[in-house]
This record gives C-alpha cells, sequence and structure tokens, in this order.
C-alpha cells in the first residue's frame, strides 16, 4: 500500500531530477552561443517569423514568440493541471497540510517584490519588473534538492513541490492581472463562450481529450487577440479538465493521463527550448557597474536574499505560532536550505521579465545575469547549506 502511494511521487521527483539538469544545460548554451560567433545567427533565428494555418486562418508570429506565447500556453497548461490536483486529492487539499507551503509561498513572493521595488521605486520603468524575482523554477530547485538523496527527507521535498506549484499559480495570477495589454471586449467575449463550451464538457464529463483541445486551440487565438497574455489559455483549459477525488476514478481520470503523457514533453522539450531561447546574453563589456544597477541589483537581492528570508521568516512564525506543522524528519537549518533554494527562479523569472519589459526590451539583459546570477548563488548557498545540516 505504501509503495502504490509512494510511486507517484517517486516518479515525479526522479523526473524534475533528470529535467533540472536538461534546463542547465540549455542555459549552458546559451550563454555559450551568445558569446561566440554565433550570437548574430541565435538572434536572427529567433527573430524570424514564420506561421501555421492556411488562408484568413493563419497565425504568424515570430520563434521567440512561437516559444514565449505558445509552448508556455502549454507549459501552463501542465502547471495548472498539477494545481488542480493538488487542490483536489494532494497535498493542498488538506488545509493543515497545506497551511505551511502557502504561507511560505506567500513570505517568498511578498518580501522579494519589495526588495525589488525598495531598489526601484525611484524608476517607473524598471519598477515594472517587481514581479520577476518572486518566482521559483520548480524542475530546476527540485532537481538541486534530489542531487542530495536520502540526506533531505520526502517531506520537505513535498513542501518545496507544494511551494514552488503555489508560487505558479502567484504568478498566473500576476501575469492574468498585472502583465496583460489593453483588453479587447469583443475576443473577451469570445473567450468566455469557449469556456463555457469547456465547462459544459466537464459536466457531461467527455473523457476524449479531441474536444477540449479543439475548443482550447480557439480559446488560445480569441486570448491572444484579447489582450491578456495567451499563456492564461492554458491555465483557463486545464481548469475545466475533469478529475475526481477517488480511487475509482484515479485511473479514467483524464486530468491524471494528461499530466502523466504531457509532463516529459514539457520537462524535456518546451522547458529546456525556452531556456535556450531566453537565457542567452552576451557578457562582453558587463563588470560589477552593470550588477550594481537597479533591474539587475534588484533581482539578484529579491532571488537570493528576499526568497529565502521571506519563505523561512514567515513559515518559522506559523510553526511557532502553531499555525502550521514542521516538516517531519526535518532541521531548522535543511529547512532554511530548501527556502534559499527557492531563489532559483530561472525559468518562470525570465518569462516575467519579458512581459515585464516587453516594450522596453533594453531591459532583457540586465533581466537575464540578475535572474542567473539570483539561481546560482541560490543553488549554490541552498545546496552546501543543506549538505551541511543534514544527517548522511
Amino acid at each position: 500500500m505504501i509503495q502504490y502511494i509512494s510511486k507517484p511521487f517517486k516518479w515525479f521527483f526522479k523526473l524534475e531530477a533528470a529535467s533540472g539538469l536538461v534546463l542547465l544545460f540549455a542555459a549552458i548554451a546559451a550563454l555559450i552561443v551568445s558569446n561566440t560567433g554565433l550570437n548574430q545567427f541565435y538572434i536572427s533565428t529567433l527573430e524570424s517569423y514564420f506561421s501555421i494555418g492556411f488562408g484568413k486562418f493563419t497565425i504568424k508570429l515570430s520563434v521567440i514568440h512561437w516559444i514565449n506565447d505558445v509552448l508556455m500556453a502549454i507549459f501552463f497548461f501542465l502547471v495548472s493541471l498539477e494545481i488542480k490536483r493538488e487542490f483536489i486529492q494532494g497535498e493542498l487539499s488538506n488545509p493543515k497540510q497545506a497551511l505551511l507551503p502557502i504561507i511560505g509561498a506567500v513570505g517568498g513572493m511578498l518580501v522579494p517584490a519589495l526588495i525589488y521595488i525598495a531598489i526601484n521605486y525611484s524608476d517607473s520603468e524598471t519598477l515594472r519588473g517587481w514581479a520577476i524575482p518572486s518566482a521559483t523554477d520548480i524542475a530546476f530547485s527540485l532537481g538541486v534538492l534530489s542531487l542530495l538523496g536520502k540526506r533531505v527527507p520526502i517531506s520537505l521535498k513535498v513542501f518545496l513541490t507544494a511551494l514552488a506549484i503555489i508560487d505558479d499559480l502567484g504568478a498566473i495570477v500576476i501575469i492574468a492581472f498585472f502583465y496583460s495589454g489593453n483588453v479587447q471586449s469583443f475576443y473577451l467575449l469570445l473567450m468566455l463562450m469557449c469556456v463555457i463550451i469547456l465547462i459544459a464538457l466537464n459536466k457531461f464529463s467527455i473523457r476524449n481529450f479531441i474536444p477540449y483541445l479543439i475548443v482550447g486551440v480557439f480559446l488560445w487565438e480569441f486570448t491572444h487577440q484579447s489582450g491578456i497574455h495567451a499563456t492564461i489559455a492554458g491555465v483557463l483549459l486545464a481548469l475545466t479538465i475533469p478529475h475526481k477525488n477517488s480511487k475509482k476514478s484515479h485511473k479514467n481520470s483524464l486530468l491524471i493521463k494528461l499530466e502523466h503523457n504531457i509532463s516529459p514533453y514539457v520537462l524535456f522539450g518546451i522547458m529546456p527550448i525556452f531556456a535556450f531561447a531566453n537565457a542567452g546574453v552576451s557578457l562582453d563589456g558587463v563588470g560589477f557597474s552593470n550588477l550594481m544597477s537597479p533591474v539587475p541589483l534588484g533581482i539578484l537581492c529579491g532571488l537570493f536574499i528576499g526568497k529565502q528570508v521571506g519563505v523561512f521568516l514567515f513559515s518559522y512564525i506559523s510553526i511557532k505560532l502553531k499555525i502550521a506543522d514542521m516538516p517531519s524528519n526535518s532541521n531548522w537549518g535543511t529547512f532554511y536550505g530548501v527556502g534559499v533554494l527557492t531563489g532559483i527562479g530561472f525559468t518562470m523569472s525570465l518569462f516575467v521579465g519579458n512581459l515585464a519589459f516587453i516594450e522596453t526590451t533594453q531591459y532583457l539583459s540586465d533581466v537575464k545575469i540578475g535572474v542567473l546570477l539570483g539561481s546560482l548563488l541560490s543553488t549554490l548557498f541552498g545546496y552546501f547549506l543543506i549538505l551541511l545540516c543534514s544527517k548522511k
């Protein structure tokens, strides 16, 4: 019985660990390409356009927009499936268990944002990046944690997973409310009609994904045209996928089937492609003075300092006040180390950065530098802290 229950967790952690390494290689490859003679080819390829469709039903986007708007919609679709499952049957379904990662996530989003704002308060343009250091890269952070093997109890891995998922939910809300353009009411109405159709499919317990997919494609196009960021279509589609919290329904659950089938393609395909396309930054002429400019400094401090302080402080207070329970078989040192690892923003931080400075692209290189350094410091400090504080 215990092996049956733990099987999905083992599969999930193994998948995340391997995908974290693939993400690392993709980021390194992007940096190498951006600092060699291939840089111009790299940029021109990402900026080139190609279309899919025929006649009036043609979508024409640049390569970078196909990646950030289309492929990332699939990524958010998977994330939202995970969030929905967690709230129905996972760690977040039990209020007592859910409180600690929820409280920790709130601190982990709030404190980094406040640090960034404090550094950038005098410039309205750079202030738009306040949400960049609030995100956690679930694949990278769990990948680093998995390298420590049995030194880390399963309870801390579950805590980090739940916290990162809540972080992603927070990122989705931030994107929807703060980083969308001028909303077009006509396309908003068409979006609503698509959502109503999807809800109807759910109510009639349609377990074939094809009808959801067809409506979802239209939903993506209407969302893209509406001014709301297109990735939100993936979120709305996922929330209508049927799933019930009963042992009999798990084998026939469309949500679980989709989550298991899509995960490898997202973790080993979409996320590395996104990392390769967005982590490339030329380091030519970059020095200490560049790092001290408001955008990279705000992101660096937000990720490396704000994340660990926010997660640990909010969690510590909730545990001491007996609002939530300490993860079993852990100590304060390893728990703090996990808080440090939440500062690995990488994929999500880069994504939010692209949205924050979509009209002021001169700051994108600063965003990449801040995200890469903040994530690197969080990785190294978190890993060695847990190594020192954990039992063999």
